[in-house]
């Protein structure tokens, strides 16, 4: 099956061009089209195989997200011309990304299982087991890395190094907490628990907004609420859809990102199981059959649908 590993487009009126680790982004003078490709990363490292449907997956979950949440706080988005292509303001991100936790799952419960009970300058409680609920949310910032491996940082280290002013770094912590309580009131009704997320900021025109993806299976993690607290009793893992498993698939095989270290071969099986898992997310998340958008030509229909929409997008 094919799938959209990378883009190469030169468009009219374009300024730049970066590729992320799974986002193709083409700038030009005050807006940005972000192509949702279908690589795949994890433990920071791009794997070798794409992921059909991803890309659409992600995109499609961000624009439900961001327009579920603007009356929040400003996004960045302008329109959706094609299910893998958000155009938006081009907006100077912060250097920090604000991770917020309501669950001890993930890298949180890797560093409390190797005895750190401080997590970015938060204090953790004893005795906590893995996937347990936390007394309340914390906030765990990591840089924004542009190569290589974002860092947990603390509260005080981003204001130290003067990442963000305090007067900023006050706003984007309000933000977060008021968008982690949305997208867990989002996720109960679809019988999800909303674990941990990530968000990013930038500003644009001197306000604070909202940027890149949110509440998706990249930059989320999510429990099914039906069995949790049983499954927690009784020492079981938790069923979730998150990016974990494909984690978890790595770790099993030897990978986890250090030196050294060789990606485990992505099977057709592998690569084939790992795009149904994002359909099921997409399709629990939403409520909706998910629609699997042909691959041929899939390169001429995105480049067709910036081209039409970039200097038309308007909010």
């Amino acid at each position: 099956m094919e799938a959209i590993k990378e883009t190469n487009f030169s468009f009219a009126g374009q300024t730049g061009f970066y590729k992320g680790k799974v986002r193709d982004v083409y700038y030009f003078e005050d807006k940005i089209a972000v192509v949702a490709t279908d690589r795949i990363s994890a433990f920071d490292v791009v794997l070798p195989r794409a992921i059909p449907y991803k890309g659409q997956v992600l995109n499609q979950i961000a624009s439900l997200n961001l327009k579920a949440t603007s009356d929040i706080v400003p996004n960045w988005v302008l329109s959706t011309p094609d299910p893998n292509v958000t155009i938006g303001h081009r907006c100077e991100p912060y250097k920090v990304e604000m991770v917020i936790r309501g669950y001890l799952a993930g890298h949180a419960w890797r560093e409390y299982k190797a005895g750190k009970r401080v997590v970015c300058g938060v204090a953790l409680p004893d005795g906590l087991k893995e996937n347990d609920k936390l007394p309340a949310p914390i906030i765990t910032p990591t840089t924004k890395a542009d190569e290589g491996h974002d860092e947990d940082i603390s509260r005080e280290e981003i204001l130290a190094k003067g990442l963000v002013s305090e007067q900023d770094y006050l706003i984007l912590e309000s933000y977060t907490r008021a968008l982690f309580e949305r997208g867990t009131e989002l996720a109960r009704q679809r019988g999800l628990i909303l674990v941990d997320t990530k968000y990013e900021f930038g500003k644009y025109n001197g306000e604070v907004y909202l940027i890149d993806e949110i509440h998706t299976p990249d930059s989320s993690r999510y429990f099914y609420t039906e069995g949790y607290a049983d499954r927690q009793q009784n020492g079981e893992p938790q069923r979730q859809l998150s990016k974990e498993f494909v984690r978890q698939w790595l770790i099993e095989n030897g990978f986890q990102g250090k030196e050294g270290q060789q990606v485990p071969e992505m099977t057709d099986e592998v690569v084939n199981g790992i795009s149904e898992r994002y359909i099921e997310l997409y399709e629990v998340f939403t409520g909706q059959k998910f629609g699997r958008e042909d691959y041929k030509n899939v390169l001429q229909r995105i480049e067709q649908h910036v081209s039409d929409n970039i200097f038309t997008a308007k909010n």
